[in-house]
């Protein structure tokens, strides 16, 4: 697409907004990049625009925002905010940063969406591929934002997009050759006027422009994932590991199958992935189908699903001390993860809980934590909400800092048990994002005699 020329406002000065901005200017276009936040939040972001000679504004959203051709927003910015809502008034065009960046890529696009598994999914097919000789691109919701990827991803590469339903809000023309949805569990419900209605229509969004030469993964196990793609001519497969499937993938006695065309075929068995518990099983039946589509071997997919290791700050084991350990699932900003983490150990644990509560409805993780959590820190905004909700069922303490919660659990912790931090909410309250969370973690674990 052309845009030389263009006047594009950016709005966000974080890492979507900065790498629009670079794309933007790299295709001839004029930016101008405005954040609500202040000079001294944005020092980094300051320095990168100052060097491009990018405008920018901080402290505010003048007049200026609406003096372009369309704006670009990136996720962190809510759909209701005053800037947007005036913008949509205006008759500006929204579109978001991997729409904005979809415009310019030459390689096959893979996204990857859904309220849980995304991360671990986007990594490990991302590992996959490269395993097996091919070249791809990891990034999006993760670690380098979409703009970024297309300058250096040509036509026979691959990007492993792990894509948020905020980042969907404002598609049009965006159109994977792969797409999964993972699962639908109420997530962000203060983004979406509490319905859960909303929030599943904005992840549905990740195919509504994908065709007959397109493929699309979905979860068989999940019921919000039944009858969704109405009168789409895309290709659909669908995983399971609870039951056998037409065409897909299935986990079944210990081993992973795929099915294509009637026939079914053994790729590998459980020995074979390194990550453990059903919700990566069902997270590498995804990858199966996509690595199957592709053309990679049977072989070459069993080895590299034992040579991947899982991602920093999913259920990531930091240290042992005196046989406590500790294990940082900072990534855990929704019930649904949290259930994952609890079913995945069999010891007692200390599980720190807490942080800027998203509608969080605790009733589903209630009886997990009744049978294997001792004890519970409650951190954050949200500490008196999961005070009130848990106390009656488990001790429950209020702890203002993570340090508090380590040092706590350090002391208070027996042999054979786990401090866990899987806290159910985001990080904005104390922390930049939940990467940030987890270091002050690992830190103050670190730092423990």
């Amino acid at each position: 697409m052309n845009i030389k020329d263009k006047k594009i406002s950016i709005i966000g000065a974080e890492l979507s907004g900065k790498a629009a901005a670079k794309l933007a200017l790299s295709q001839n276009a004029v930016p101008f990049v405005s954040d609500s936040r202040s000079d001294i939040e944005l020092v980094e972001a300051k320095a990168v625009f100052d060097k491009l000679q990018i405008e920018y504004e901080f402290g505010s959203h003048s007049e200026k925002v609406f003096d372009c051709d369309f704006i670009v927003t990136s996720p962190g910015v809510p759909t209701n905010s005053v800037v947007l809502k005036k913008a949509k008034e205006k008759g500006i065009e929204i579109f978001s940063e991997i729409e904005f960046a979809s415009w310019f890529c030459k390689a096959k696009i893979i996204s990857i969406t859904g309220s849980n598994g995304k991360t671990t999914t986007t990594a490990l097919l991302n590992h996959v591929l490269n395993e097996s000789g091919l070249k791809c691109f990891a990034g999006g919701n993760i670690g380098d934002p979409f703009s970024d990827l297309v300058y250096t991803a040509n036509e026979d590469d691959f990007i492993s997009l792990e894509t948020s339903s905020f980042q969907l809000d404002y598609i049009k023309y965006f159109k994977p050759s792969i797409a999964m949805i993972l699962n639908i569990t109420p997530d962000h419900l203060d983004r979406y006027d509490n319905s859960v209605e909303n929030y599943k229509s904005a992840k549905l969004r990740i195919f509504k422009n994908q065709d007959s030469s397109d493929n699309l993964i979905l979860n068989a196990d999940d019921t919000n994932l039944h009858n969704v793609t109405g009168d789409s001519f895309v290709q659909k497969y669908y995983f399971s590991t609870k039951n056998n499937v037409d065409k897909g993938a299935y986990f079944s006695n210990g081993n992973f199958f795929y099915i294509c065309n009637d026939q079914s075929e053994k790729v590998c068995t459980s020995s074979d992935l390194f990550i453990k518990g059903e919700h990566n099983y069902a997270n590498a039946l995804a990858v199966l189908i996509a690595a199957k589509l592709i053309g990679i071997s049977n072989e070459s997919i069993a080895e590299a699903f034992l040579s991947f290791k899982g991602v920093e700050h999913r259920l990531e084991f930091v240290r042992e001390i005196d046989g406590i350990k500790f294990i940082n699932d900072s990534k855990a900003t929704n019930v649904d993860s949290v259930w994952y983490a609890l079913n995945s150990f069999d010891e007692k644990i200390l599980l720190i809980l807490g942080g800027k509560d998203k509608g969080n409805d605790y009733n589903h993780m209630k009886d997990l934590v009744i049978s294997k959590v001792r004890k519970i820190y409650a951190i954050g905004t949200s500490k008196e909400v999961i005070y009130n909700f848990f106390n009656q069922y488990v001790e429950v303490d209020k702890k203002e800092t993570l340090e508090d919660c380590v040092n706590s659990g350090r002391k208070e912790a027996n042999k054979n048990e786990i401090v866990l931090l899987s806290p159910a909410c985001a990080s904005f309250d104390m922390f930049k994002n939940y990467q940030h969370r987890g270091k002050v973690f690992k830190d103050a674990v670190m730092s423990l005699s």
